[in-house]
């Protein structure tokens, strides 16, 4: 039997909410974050969806959806659950094809008719355990995804919480509560099945089919839809599910080459010339003498230690962990510990594993805990220094992946890192080429000079060349050895 889901005055689904989906996006929110879906896309329970003309990827998200019985306003956690009335599924249809034209918004991504089938039967909030609902979710019978409450971020009550402080929740109105990892794309044709239950209730299997539509979207009149390889693989899961091969990790080899025989003062020059004064990653050290570290950005940010926040977030799969378990060959993991040395930021087995990864290294401005072993290790780490304390002293580990500061540089995923004896770099990466060719130029021409000071000449007019000395360095620049 399907009970009837009256039509809500407005539906509200959060962003990022079952850590399993939060971890294969590879960020974990603070706090949850909301888009509104409009109500004409609520859908029966046993309907089609359409995949519009000229569009690929329509994705499904089997979710919890919470139907409010009475309206909350600033209501406690504590009181939250008694303003739900019931629990059915839900799918929160996408369109990725028009997410990065809505910029987070969603509207109309996730707002196209039919995008949020509901149903079929409703389970009585008062009988279920908040924390104790199961989701699943089938794509032509197939088991794509099962999660539980259990698994989530941020609580069901506090949702309702959270939302009801900020506007009056009001009675019929649906909140849909998130999506545990295994969405992916349908195409028509495909079935699929989403199914909430507790103990020995259940919604019921919502079903959807998708069928192909037929009228293009008019350019005539706002954004079309567009695709890139980074939509294709967050609307799959994952890049192997998009079919798309993996992404080339790393530096151009040539490229690497002319880093590696550029001393970071020539390069920080040319970065000047250019206009580039921000680039040094200030206050840190190479663990080996000698170091050369070349790899481009991979990016681990710590907040400052709160033990609400450390709970939540410092145990179990981190961000520290997954940065370096992801790290990829030739990366260095640059990361952000707000130049605190009084604590470490990494340790053996994860200098370890990085190493194992093919890292090229680990810059952190902060500090390093089993100091001698990491560098017998022979992982190349730039740090301020040994410290022997273990996490939870002073870092939350916290993002992955994300824009970051770095001993008072701004990094970003992909930036190209050089270090050696004199410091840490950053170089933009759409003008490290040029930069490099100046510096190896700048280095041939600072050994010519070199070697007229040995031979006696004094520095004036030599360091640097003016315009007699010029025209003698170019005249003998032929006889010397071009770099490649």
């Amino acid at each position: 039997m399907t009970d009837t889901i009256a039509r809500p005055g407005k539906i509200i689904a959060i962003h990022l909410s079952y850590a399993s989906r939060a971890d294969q996006r590879g960020r974990r929110p603070a706090h949850p974050s909301y888009f509104f879906k409009p109500a004409s896309s609520v859908a029966a329970s046993d309907g089609v969806v359409e995949r519009p003309a000229g569009t690929e990827l329509l994705a499904f998200e089997g979710e919890i959806a919470l139907i409010i019985g009475k309206p909350a306003r600033r209501v406690t956690i504590e009181d939250a659950w008694a303003h739900v009335a019931s629990v059915t599924a839900a799918n929160d249809l996408g369109l990725y094809d028009l997410r990065a034209n809505d910029k987070g918004s969603n509207v109309r991504s996730k707002g196209g008719d039919g995008y949020t089938p509901l149903g079929p039967r409703l389970i009585d909030a008062r009988t279920v355990d908040p924390s104790a609902l199961r989701v699943r979710a089938w794509v032509n019978g197939e088991l794509r995804q099962d999660d539980t409450t259990a698994d989530l971020l941020f609580p069901l009550p506090q949702l309702v919480a959270d939302l009801s402080q900020h506007f009056t929740l009001e009675t019929g109105d649906v909140i849909l509560t998130g999506t545990p990892a295994g969405s992916s794309v349908i195409v028509p044709g495909d079935v699929v099945e989403v199914e909430v239950d507790a103990a020995d209730a259940t919604s019921g299997r919502l079903v959807t089919t998708v069928v192909q539509g037929g009228v293009p979207f008019d350019p005539a009149l706002g954004s079309l839809p567009s695709v890139d390889d980074l939509q294709r693989s967050e609307a799959w899961g994952s890049r192997e599910a998009a079919g798309l091969p993996e992404a080339e990790p790393g530096l151009d080899p040539a490229l690497r080459a002319k880093l590696e025989a550029a001393p970071t003062a020539g390069l920080s020059t040319q970065l000047r010339k250019r206009g580039v004064t921000a680039c040094f990653i200030d206050g840190v050290t190479a663990n080996i003498a000698g170091t050369k570290v070349v790899g481009t950005a991979k990016t681990l940010r710590f907040v400052p230690f709160r033990e609400d926040l450390f709970a939540a977030h410092g145990g179990g799969y981190n961000a520290q962990k997954r940065a370096f378990d992801a790290v990829r060959d030739g990366e260095i993991i640059v990361i952000e510990a707000r130049g605190d040395a009084s604590t470490g930021t990494l340790g053996d087995i994860l200098a370890l594993r990085a190493l194992t990864r093919g890292a090229a290294g680990v810059v952190t401005d902060g500090g390093v805990r089993d100091f001698d072993a990491v560098a017998e290790i022979g992982l190349p780490v730039f740090s301020r220094g040994a410290h022997p304390s273990v996490l939870g002293r002073k870092h939350v580990p916290w993002d992955v992946d994300v824009t970051i500061a770095c001993g008072g540089a701004a990094v970003q995923p992909g930036d190209i890192i050089v270090g050696d004896g004199d410091g840490v770099i950053v170089i933009p990466p759409s003008i490290a080429e040029e930069v490099a060719d100046a510096a190896l130029a700048q280095e041939d021409e600072d050994a010519w000079i070199a070697e007229q000071v040995a031979a006696g000449h004094p520095v004036d007019g030599l360091f640097p060349l003016n315009a007699e000395w010029r025209e003698r360095y170019e005249s003998a620049r032929p006889q010397s050895e071009d770099r490649a």
